[in-house]
C-alpha cells in the first residue's frame, strides 16, 4: 500500500501588518489610484478640462455683467472655482471607492496580506493629490487670463494646506456615500444633489446683493462652510481677513470628520 505523503500547508496569511507596512500599503494603493488616470480619460477630462472651462465660462460670460469686468472678476471666482472643483473632485474618492467593491477588487484586496483600511487611505490619498492638480489648473489658467497672485509664495502655498486639510476631511462625506450607495450613478447623483446647491448658494461667484433675503444671506456668508472656505482662500491669495475664515472653515471640516469618520468605518467593516 502506498504510502500518502502529506503537503505541508500553506503558510497562513498574517492577521496584522506593523505601521511601517500598513504605511507603505497606503501609498502603493494611492500610486495605482494615480496610475489609473491613464486608463480612464474621463478622469483626465474632470481633473484638467473641466476647471478650465469653468474658469473661462465664469469669467468672460458672467465677470462684465457681475464685476464689470473680466479682471476686476478674476480675484473673486478664481478662489471660487478652487474650491468648488476640490469638492467635486472629493466626489471621485466615493465614485472610484464604490466602483472598487461593486466590480469586486476589495475582495481581491481581501485576500493579500495588506493592512485592512489601506485600499480605503490610499483612495483618499490618490484623491488629494488630484484635487492639488485641479487647483494649479486653475490657477495657471487664472493667471493667463489675467488673475495676479498678490501674496506670493506664502500665501499660495497656505492656500494649498488649507484647501487640501479641508477637503480630506469633507471626502469622509462623499466615502460614506461611496460605501452604502449600491451603484456608482447614485454616487453621482449625490454629488449633483448636494454639491451644486452648496457652491452656488455661497460667496464662490457673487457676493449676495443688499436686495438679497436676509436668511440667504446668513446661509451664504455666514454658516455655508464653503463661504468661509472661499474667503479665507481669497485672502490668502490676494489679500484680505484669513484666520477668522480659516478657523471657521476647519471647525466645519473637523466636525464633518468626527461625525462621518466612525460612521465610514463602520460602513467599511459592514460592506468590506
Amino acid at each position: 500500500m502506498t504510502a500518502v505523503t502529506s503537503l505541508p500547508q500553506a503558510d497562513a496569511l498574517p492577521r496584522k501588518v506593523t505601521p511601517v507596512t500598513a504605511l507603505r500599503n497606503v501609498l502603493t494603493l494611492a500610486w495605482r489610484g494615480l496610475v489609473q488616470i491613464k486608463h480612464n480619460p474621463m478622469e483626465l477630462v474632470d481633473l484638467s478640462i473641466q476647471p478650465i472651462m469653468f474658469v473661462l465660462l465664469f469669467a468672460y460670460v458672467f465677470g462684465p455683467s457681475i464685476s464689470g469686468s473680466v479682471a476686476d472678476y478674476l480675484p473673486i471666482v478664481i478662489p471660487g472655482i478652487i474650491a468648488q472643483n476640490a469638492l467635486f473632485a472629493s466626489m471621485s474618492t466615493g465614485f472610484g471607492l464604490n466602483v472598487d467593491i461593486t466590480k469586486g477588487v476589495f475582495d481581491r484586496f481581501r485576500s493579500l496580506p495588506i493592512a485592512r483600511t489601506a485600499p480605503l487611505l490610499g483612495r483618499i490619498l490618490a484623491d488629494v493629490v488630484k484635487q492639488a492638480w485641479s487647483m494649479l489648473i486653475v490657477l495657471a489658467v487664472g493667471i493667463a487670463i489675467g488673475f495676479r497672485i498678490e501674496t506670493g509664495v506664502t500665501g499660495v502655498l497656505g492656500a494649498f494646506l488649507l484647501l487640501l486639510a479641508f477637503t480630506l476631511m469633507f471626502a469622509w462625506i462623499t466615502v460614506l456615500v461611496g460605501l452604502v450607495a449600491s451603484d456608482p450613478e447614485k454616487v453621482q447623483v449625490f454629488g449633483f444633489t448636494a454639491i451644486f446647491p452648496l457652491t452656488f448658494l455661497s460667496n464662490a461667484f457673487v457676493v449676495p446683493a443688499e436686495g438679497s433675503p436676509e436668511w440667504l444671506k446668513t446661509f451664504m456668508i455666514d454658516i455655508n462652510p464653503l463661504s468661509q472656505l472661499v474667503s479665507a482662500l481669497r485672502g490668502l491669495l490676494v489679500g484680505g481677513p484669513v484666520l477668522e475664515h480659516a478657523a471657521i472653515a476647519l471647525a466645519w471640516g473637523a466636525a464633518i470628520a468626527v461625525v462621518f469618520i466612525p460612521l465610514c468605518l463602520r460602513a467599511f467593516r459592514l460592506r468590506v
